[in-house]
């Protein structure tokens, strides 16, 4: 009995132990950046992540299953969002009709397959027409596409975004943001599944911080 709970007692150490170890493998600077100035966060409580993507990323198409998978088994305390970024002017489009989907509660329904046609097929959808006939297609109402698409909702939608973006120096997708602070990347961390381990090491330790 007694060396059992020795026994048990080692492993418990050795699990703390190696925990911290693996914690203190992931170094500022090195595999992911502190921001000098932090962004503004949507959320007055909670850790907000989020998830910096391009829809004709091939890169953010690989790891949106990932995320997708994080984000269903993160803690409470997590507030994930999606920011399309608008790295270039002919990403514009795409960060638009992420918005005027989100607008027209469509968003959930044609995420998938505006990933699926642009980083997936590669078809031309480089202006709100194309896009229009492209959401038509899954069962959006043309026109109001469109309207949602020119809106002043949406341009004040694009503006918020792409200075968050800018503020965070954000210059490649995928990229996750944690709580306004730190920015992780796959060529940092080394690999897209790194990523999301080092974003639950920040997580944890801005959650602990609160």
């Amino acid at each position: 009995m007694f060396r059992a709970l020795r026994t048990a007692a080692l492993l418990i150490t050795v699990l703390a132990v190696s925990g911290q170890a693996y914690a203190a493998d992931w170094i500022e600077g090195t595999h992911y950046k502190k921001l000098d100035t932090p962004v503004h966060t949507n959320a007055d409580t909670g850790v907000e992540v989020a998830e910096v993507f391009w829809y004709g990323c091939p890169h953010c198409y690989n790891f949106k299953p990932l995320a997708e998978s994080w984000e269903a088994n993160a803690p409470d305390y997590v507030n994930y969002v999606r920011i399309p970024a608008a790295l270039g002017r002919s990403w514009e489009p795409h960060a638009r009709a992420f918005y005027a989907l989100e607008a027209l509660n469509a968003l959930d329904k044609l995420h998938d397959h505006m990933f699926d046609g642009l980083a997936g097929q590669h078809l031309p959808l480089n202006d709100g027409e194309s896009l229009a006939d492209f959401v038509a297609g899954y069962g959006v109402d043309r026109d109001e596409f469109l309207d949602s698409y020119n809106s002043f909702g949406v341009n004040a939608h694009m503006q918020q975004a792409q200075s968050k973006v800018r503020g965070a120096r954000i210059t490649g997708t995928p990229t996750m943001l944690v709580n306004g602070k730190y920015t992780v990347s796959a060529s940092m961390a080394g690999s897209l599944e790194s990523m999301l381990e080092v974003v639950d090491y920040l997580v944890e330790k801005e959650h602990a911080a609160d």
